[in-house]
């Protein structure tokens, strides 16, 4: 029989294994594989965009894990659809971290779906790594947020430079009636301010909405040189369309935040000369290292050349991702990745740098204007 010492240390230390496997299990990091959370449109009007997001990721997670993961562990990316409702994306944010017991949260199509999860990130002290999205809640500094791309704001300060600089004026401005779309329409009117000018007029549409007549008719009604959107790929294009069909010939600019592909896609003929803003460099340069990696990755994963600017900057917060977890030791868990991706200082992702530190999450600042071809393609 063990003496009472011996049992006491040989009990400690079962209890301790025990418990520090639980422990483990629970951030996501088991003997075998590191699990990454994600909520995203995979289903309903916007689909394509959640997919690409997706798409992106995996690219990248595979090509790690075709490589031996990290320290010997897969990387498992589990993904919940959100429909773009941002109730179930709150509720997936808390699947993923309390039930399915997540490293990090990653990737979430935009700031209206990310918030709702945050509390939850807050709450376990969770990484929530490289939203798609530049709305200035999400890049008011928070502990657990780390974003790899530039603002909306920077994105609509370069926009109308662009056109004011040819002599345009009159801009005006379509945005989703919420607390971001409210943002956006204020980034606008501080960048027209900035040059003595206001919107000419402004449309607000809800998240979802199918019936854009009177949106589109106050827009053609004001006659302006510029129709600035900041709402996603399904509703622009439809805003495109009809407002072409009542007449208009405003030149057309979005953000990012559309889904440059999927607009281009949805728009044919018409997206011809559509300007859209992107915080990657193109998917096609493939002279720029991180993008030759790219779209090797993406062929590998879809078996087929289907690049977009979205899965591209999924793959680059991926990448930067995943150093921020190599950086975290052999047993990585949420707070000792919290503390490494704020050693993520001047990374160089192939072509792309990534700059962190203990009071900056917000990564980039780079912009770059890019236009619908003909061929749907698009120039810069």
């Amino acid at each position: 029989m063990m003496g009472t010492t011996r049992w006491s240390a040989f009990a400690a230390a079962v209890l301790a294994f025990a418990f520090g496997t639980e422990f483990a299990h629970s951030q996501g990091v088991t003997r075998t594989s590191i699990s990454i959370g994600q909520s995203g449109p995979l289903s309903g009007a916007n689909k394509e965009f959640g997919d690409d997001i997706r798409n992106g990721a995996l690219a990248y997670f595979n090509k790690v894990n075709a490589a031996g993961g990290i320290n010997g562990r897969k990387l498992e990316l589990i993904t919940l659809d959100d429909a773009n409702d941002a109730k179930r994306s709150g509720e997936n944010g808390r699947i993923l971290i309390e039930e399915r017991g997540v490293l990090a949260l990653f990737g979430y199509a935009s700031a209206t779906l990310s918030l709702p999860a945050l509390p939850f990130a807050e709450k376990n002290k969770v990484p929530f790594v490289g939203p798609l999205t530049g709305a200035e809640p999400m890049r008011k500094f928070n502990r657990n947020v780390y974003n790899i791309r530039a603002s909306y704001a920077d994105e609509l300060e370069k926009i109308v430079e662009f056109y004011a600089s040819t002599g345009m004026k009159k801009f005006s401005v379509l945005h989703y009636d919420d607390a971001v779309g409210k943002e956006n329409l204020a980034a606008v009117e501080v960048a027209l301010s900035k040059r003595g000018l206001k919107p000419v007029s402004v449309s607000a549409v809800t998240r979802n909405q199918t019936d854009l007549g009177d949106a589109v008719s106050g827009a053609v009604r004001a006659t302006p040189d510029v129709i600035i959107a900041t709402t996603l790929y399904r509703a622009t294009a439809d805003f495109v369309k009809q407002a072409r069909k009542a007449g208009s010939g405003a030149q057309i600019a979005s953000t990012s935040f559309v889904g440059a592909s999927a607009l281009a896609t949805e728009l044919g003929a018409l997206g011809t000369g559509v300007v859209v803003a992107q915080v990657v460099p193109p998917y096609s340069k493939s002279s720029i290292e991180v993008v030759k990696e790219y779209q090797a990755a993406i062929e590998k994963q879809l078996g087929k050349k289907d690049f977009s600017f979205t899965s591209l900057e999924s793959y680059i917060g991926a990448k930067v991702l995943v150093e921020g977890i190599r950086r975290a030791g052999a047993n990585p868990t949420r707070e000792s990745l919290l503390k490494t991706l704020d050693s993520v200082q001047n990374y160089d992702t192939g072509g792309y740098v990534v700059n962190f530190s203990p009071s900056n999450h917000n990564g980039s600042r780079f912009v770059e204007l890019t236009a619908i071809s003909k061929a749907g393609r698009f120039a810069y």
